[in-house]
């Protein structure tokens, strides 16, 4: 079936090209602090400093520029909790397209904010993939829209796999790179990037102990899609589709997880020894590092930081925007 075509590295090198007049080069950091403290040098991608804050603005500006006249004529349509649907809005906004998203009513307020920032036309639902998925189909019957999926689209793929591009091509003595993997639209175009340039390179996908089903999938062998993920990283509750899942399953070199007290921790050490905002999900890959030492001692490691848009109430934040 065509939908389960694997991207190449030259897909995401076409779409690096077709993206960047939409995106930033974003910054690899480091920090001695950082490097003292995990036995191993760290390369930060900074994809918090990305438009919307987050790498999804990679996926959907590709995704979106593929799209003929006609197609955006008709707007596009997404359901997300939050980072893709912002990304979506904002890609639209660029071409005078309209954006349809599809919200649970659950989500952090502050991707509720950014979303209607860009424009984006907020549709809430219950917090369940089946009520996303109706209300989708909804808004595709009434206006036609154009259903643009958070990681199970190849175009999107492509598009977020441009960051580990941009990490491997400005570092190529990495030895591995980890990224968070939530669907794993990330995760996919990460391996396919690192792998298409140097094979190498290992790469890890970083998963909640409490949202596991890719470890759960790629341990097994088997594509199991339900869980009932309960984790602070709020970005990776969603489950892979069977593209991602085809790709990380005979690419990735393992998936490692983490509990909610080491995201946290590593959270904590971000914004206090790095001084940038990253998000819980983003934690997670710094997190596997801490809780995995040995595989990581020594070496040089490549962290896909994948978003900055925390959500501060649930940290104790009580202003009013």
């Amino acid at each position: 079936m065509s939908e389960l075509i694997h991207p190449e590295l030259s897909d995401i090198i076409s779409a690096h090209e077709r993206i960047k007049p939409y995106i930033h080069h974003t910054p690899v950091l480091t920090s001695g602090q950082m490097n003292s403290i995990f036995n191993a040098d760290l390369y930060f991608k900074c994809e918090n400093l990305q438009k919307v804050g987050a790498f999804k603005a990679r996926g959907a500006s590709n995704a979106i520029s593929l799209l003929s006249e006609d197609e955006i004529r008709k707007g596009v349509v997404t359901h997300s909790s939050g980072n893709h649907a912002a990304a979506l809005a904002y890609a639209a906004g660029l071409r005078g397209a309209r954006a349809y998203i599809v919200m649970p009513e659950n989500s952090p307020k502050v991707k509720q904010r950014a979303v209607a920032s860009y424009g984006g036309e907020i549709s809430f639902c219950t917090p369940t993939l089946q009520a996303r998925e109706e209300t989708a189909t909804k808004i595709i019957e009434d206006k036609g829209a154009i259903f643009i999926h958070s990681y199970g689209n190849f175009n999107v793929i492509c598009g977020q796999g441009t960051s580990a591009l941009e990490l491997i091509t400005d570092h190529p003595d990495l030895d591995i790179v980890v990224s968070p993997v939530g669907g794993g639209g990330l995760l996919s175009g990460t391996v396919t990037a690192i792998k298409g340039i140097k094979p190498s390179v290992q790469v890890f996908g970083a998963e909640p102990a409490g949202a596991d089903d890719t470890y759960r999938s790629f341990n097994s062998g088997e594509y199991i899609p339900y869980h009932k993920p309960d984790s602070i990283a709020d970005g990776l509750l969603t489950t892979l589709s069977r593209l991602t899942f085809g790709i990380i399953r005979k690419q990735v070199d393992n998936i490692l997880l983490t509990s909610e007290a080491s995201i946290i921790e590593c959270m904590r050490l971000v914004w206090e020894r790095m001084k940038i905002i990253i998000e819980p999900s983003s934690a997670v890959a710094l997190a596997v590092i801490k809780e995995n030492p040995e595989a990581f001692r020594g070496r040089k490691v490549g962290v896909i930081v994948s978003g900055g848009n925390v959500d501060f109430e649930k940290f104790g934040f009580s202003w009013q925007p």
